[in-house]
């Protein structure tokens, strides 16, 4: 009796003491982020969100990561860069998340970087432009395809290759005083004095505008021959209403405006985009477009509605999925969460995503930048299915992905 007794004792311990292991490999992998679900960010942020979650049900469809399944740890940042700090201090010091990543923007990556840095961990940003360039974190891995030695010339640089084709020489300037912007003016500096370009205007807003009159008619004194907004989404409505009120005379007009790629934006312009020429980075009917990136654009399409987000989806749910798997080919290569390994895994691999390999640099940029620059065209109306059309927005730079030619100049075109 009392030898049963003590066997089922220490039954009873070894149960005990293997339960806390039970327990801990059967808890999920947290993935923690702030994102713009409120705001003005809030369009493309709520997009993103919803394709990480599709990433999210599949991926534990599948059995999920290390035979764990795994759990998007999220936060409203409101788009607002001062929201940023508490809330990776809660995901790292109260949450205790396994793995954190960043939210979508560059103004919203940047006030992160500190608190991340901080921690020591491994960090991979959606859509951030040249925000290490600070930093130099070694950790820092950039999901956009602004890339190369110095990503800030990548939202200029096809803006100035179309101006340059016809022969443009004076440029105006313009954008919000905030890290983003800041970052794009300054790559269309660089490659303006490169080129010869003279500016004839170069200056900042207050992100907190909200009359734009005042800016285009300052720009429109100076008669320049094209105008480069580097802008966010509230920015880039203002100023294109602004432009149309004031009759903006320009013979190029867009560049780097944030917004103009989202389904509800462009939606709420309609014809107003007509002659714009814009930075774009994916598109269905572009040779960007991989098998598997259209294949997940129609589930995400699918699911849309119902989520209540961008129903088209073109420009950051196709990225925020390929976050995901970049994420999930570096813990599955490595069996680990270590933020040591899982950097040195990102730093020398290449990662296979519906938005085609990737590859990233020593500064933690793609190695090779893939940005389209794209004309709005044959907007009619202010009908949502007319944006499924190729027609309505024509690439055309780099030439190899060319679909249409330069509609010239703006101020003809946007009438």
């Amino acid at each position: 009796m009392l030898s049963r007794r003590m066997g089922g004792a220490m039954l009873a311990v070894m149960l005990l003491l293997a339960a806390p292991f039970t327990a801990r490999a059967e808890n999920p992998i947290t993935i923690g982020f702030g994102m713009a679900l409120t705001g003005g960010l809030a369009p493309n942020g709520k997009a993103a969100l919803a394709a990480m979650q599709i990433w999210e049900k599949e991926i534990n469809a599948k059995g999920g990561l290390l035979g764990r399944q795994v759990k998007l740890v999220y936060y409203d940042d409101q788009s607002n860069p001062a929201q940023i700090p508490g809330i990776y201090t809660k995901l790292l010091d109260v949450d205790k998340v396994d793995i954190v990543v960043s939210g979508y923007a560059t103004n919203m990556i940047a006030p992160a970087m500190p608190i991340v840095i901080g921690h020591n961990r491994t960090f991979l940003a959606l859509f951030g432009l040249a925000t290490n360039t600070e930093f130099n974190y070694p950790k820092y891995f950039a999901i956009q395809p602004t890339g190369g030695a110095n990503p800030k010339l990548e939202f200029a640089r096809g803006f100035l290759a179309v101006a340059h084709e016809k022969n443009l020489s004076t440029l105006a300037l313009i954008g919000a005083d905030a890290e983003f912007p800041r970052n794009a003016m300054d790559g269309a500096r660089t490659l303006a004095k490169e080129q010869g370009l003279k500016i004839v205007y170069d200056k900042t807003y207050p992100p907190t505008t909200s009359d734009y009159s005042p800016i285009i008619r300052a720009i429109q004194a100076t008669s320049p021959d094209m105008v480069l907004v580097a802008s966010y989404p509230p920015d880039s409505v203002g100023m294109i209403r602004a432009a149309n009120e004031v009759g903006l005379k320009t013979k190029l007009f867009g560049g780097g405006m944030v917004g103009l790629q989202s389904t509800p934006i462009k939606v709420q312009l309609g014809p107003l985009l007509n002659g714009i020429v814009n930075y774009d980075f994916w598109l269905p009917w572009s040779k960007l477009a991989t098998p598997e990136g259209l294949a997940f654009l129609k589930e995400y399409q699918a699911q849309a509605p119902a989520m209540g987000v961008d129903v088209l989806g073109y420009y950051l749910p196709p990225f925020a999925y390929a976050y995901m798997q970049v994420l999930t080919q570096a813990i599955e290569t490595n069996k680990s969460l270590d933020d040591d390994k899982l950097a040195a895994t990102l730093r020398t691999g290449t990662f296979k995503t519906i938005v085609g390999d990737i590859k990233f640099g020593s500064n933690g940029e793609w190695v090779e930048p893939r940005v389209m620059e794209v004309q709005f065209q044959n907007v009619k109306s202010n009908d949502m299915e007319q944006f499924r059309d190729p027609k309505t927005e024509v690439v055309l730079w780099p030439p190899a992905l060319k679909t249409g030619d330069l509609e010239f100049p703006y101020t003809d075109v946007k009438r």
